[in-house]
């Protein structure tokens, strides 16, 4: 016993208790679930305004950088299956600090992603109930007192699924999983079928009316890259599934190939179904233009509209219903991810051990409970509520950045660790996902990061108060082996403030002086710098060997990927 609690100490802990209930379906469907929600439903027209025809390319290049990332967390995770794996991996090979900072990141967009799909089911369902919503000030939908507890009603039911064990959430989100998979490629046929139009591919200022900027902005702020998010939660639930070695690389390399082809194939359609008279004015005004009437868009989405104007009445109700289900849906899973995340955040011993206990079915009951509470925090109509959604998807591309720095330091920390699934050519992968990662950071925008760097300086607050008051029973701060995340996010939060990101017309308070190209550059350095920084300070190479002994000894499975 003394063994395993100097362990839990010192972060590695073992998974024993969770059961592995999780085949290579359920996994990927879980995947697939999370990263459908409800960005499809707009992301097509958000794109098609930022990029007009180019956001074909949008779709395609953002799907290719989220693989880059997801190589990267397939090959540690197939290492180390654990359940909350994005938050631990950080500890294994850089210590309590640097896991903690990006933990705190991950934990924080992924426990308002549930809040937020609630509301967006909520504000769609107004149309039938309409004592759920209300118009606040400037013209925002907000709940109210009825709807609120409607919305905490659900997100009770999300709890209460995953208090009785992952195999029922499985079971429920395999199901759905199915529905929405069948609604949008009903969609794409039924557009493509009825009302396509291959002229407006070059119509309105032909193919790529907004240039570069619209291309690589419309992956950032369209909502694309919220679009893919979920791809990694075959890590997240890694320590449930029973093999890991097959099914956690199908499920992160699977989940976003399945998808982005499927919205490379709506976003065409899409293009071609819309209204030739709604391009008078250019894509970067469509929405508004969309049948001379701007309320049908808002009363029933874009893609529910068009169908309504081709005469598919039938697919406008289902897509109304589905507006409900898929973030309903994607709520679900994050409430399950976000338990698991401050399961691993206590593991590691970075958070209360509570967070950490678990019930008779095998699951974290008090960190479930916490996400619930947090929930209801994020529904409150605060002021800028509305603007949550750009922030999950800056602070959810900004934790990605972690796992290519990971891969490299374990691979030089452990180089005859079993690696089952190795990702080939050496560190360019790993540096061209982290370059990834903070070009979308980047590309959202001033206007959103700083109120993520605020965040993250309020998580630094916090850590140092669990430190001071659990002081003699946490484990080493390391803060050495983890100062490259200084470097790394204010470099990030400089580049952003001096970027034109978004245009400096728009007020957001930054400087402009970096221009498209530069910026791009200027990220790269920061990316190569950071990634040198982060594989000198890693922790020695004999401590995280001793971790992994430890590892082997409490839980094989998860030691070696089994």
């Amino acid at each position: 016993m003394a063994t395993s609690t100097s362990t839990r100490r010192h972060g590695v802990g073992d998974d024993t208790g969770m059961r592995r209930d999780l085949g290579a379906v359920a996994l990927l469907f879980t995947a697939i679930g999370s990263v459908i929600g409800s960005g499809w439903l707009f992301g097509a027209l958000n794109a098609a305004e930022i990029a007009g025809p180019a956001s074909l390319l949008s779709w395609a290049i953002g799907g290719v950088m989220i693989i880059l990332i997801g190589f990267c967390y397939a090959e540690i995770g197939v290492m180390f299956p654990h359940s909350g794996g994005v938050v631990r991996f950080p500890h294994y090979a850089f210590g309590s600090f640097a896991s903690f900072t990006t933990g705190w990141i991950t934990w924080l967009a992924a426990a308002s992603v549930a809040p937020i799909e609630v509301e967006a089911a909520l504000q769609y369902a107004t149309n039938y109930l309409p004592w759920l919503t209300r118009l606040g000030e400037g013209a925002t939908p907000v709940l109210t007192g009825p709807g609120y507890a409607v919305a905490a009603g659900m997100m009770l039911v999300f709890c209460l699924i995953n208090i009785f064990g992952v195999r029922w959430f499985a079971r429920v989100n395999t199901a759905i999983v199915w529905w929405k998979l069948t609604i949008i490629l009903l969609v794409v046929v039924v557009l493509l079928v009825m009302a396509f139009d291959g002229s407006h591919l070059t119509a309105a200022g032909g193919f790529a009316p907004y240039g570069g900027h619209g291309v690589f902005s419309a992956i950032a702020t369209g909502g694309i890259a919220f679009s893919y998010f979920g791809f990694r939660q075959g890590v997240e639930l890694a320590g449930e599934t029973r093999n890991p070695r097959r099914n956690i690389p199908l499920t992160l390399i699977g989940s976003v190939v399945i998808c982005g082809i499927i919205y490379v194939a709506l976003q065409l359609a899409f293009l071609g179904a819309v209204p030739t008279e709604s391009l008078s004015q250019g894509w970067s005004q469509v929405g508004t233009n969309f049948s001379g009437d701007t309320n049908v868009l808002a009363q029933f989405g874009p893609l529910a509209a068009i169908a309504g104007v081709i005469g598919a009445v039938w697919l406008a109700v289902l897509l109304y219903i589905d507006a409900v289900v898929s973030p309903a849906d994607t709520g679900l899973i994050y409430t399950t991810v976000t338990s698991r995340l401050s399961y691993a955040m206590a593991r590691n011993g970075n958070a209360p051990t509570a967070l950490s206990r678990l019930n008779g079915h095998g699951v974290p009951w008090i960190s479930i409970t916490l996400a619930f509470v947090v929930g209801l925090i994020f529904f409150l109509p605060f002021p800028g509520w509305q603007q949550l959604v750009g922030f999950i998807t800056s602070a959810t591309v900004l934790s990605f950045g972690s796992g290519p720095l990971v891969l490299v330091a374990l691979r030089s920390q452990l180089p005859n660790h079993p690696r089952r699934f190795k990702l080939r050519g050496g560190p360019v992968v790993p540096l061209l996902a982290f370059w990834s990662s903070n070009l979308i950071v980047y590309w959202s925008g001033w206007d959103t990061n700083w109120k993520l760097f605020v965040a993250v300086l309020l998580g630094l607050v916090l850590y140092a108060a669990h430190e001071l008051v659990g002081r003699g029973s946490t484990p080493p701060t390391d803060f050495r082996h983890g100062i490259w995340v200084l470097p790394w996010l204010a470099g990030l939060c400089l580049i952003s403030w001096l970027g034109s990101f978004p245009e400096v017309s728009e007020g957001a308070g930054n400087l402009g002086v970096i221009d498209f190209d530069r910026g791009v550059l200027w990220t790269f350095v920061l990316s190569v710098v950071v990634m040198w920084l982060a594989h000198r300070s890693r922790l020695p190479d004999d401590r995280v060997a001793h971790l992994v002994e430890h590892l082997e000894q409490e839980d094989p499975a998860a030691a070696t990927g089994a």
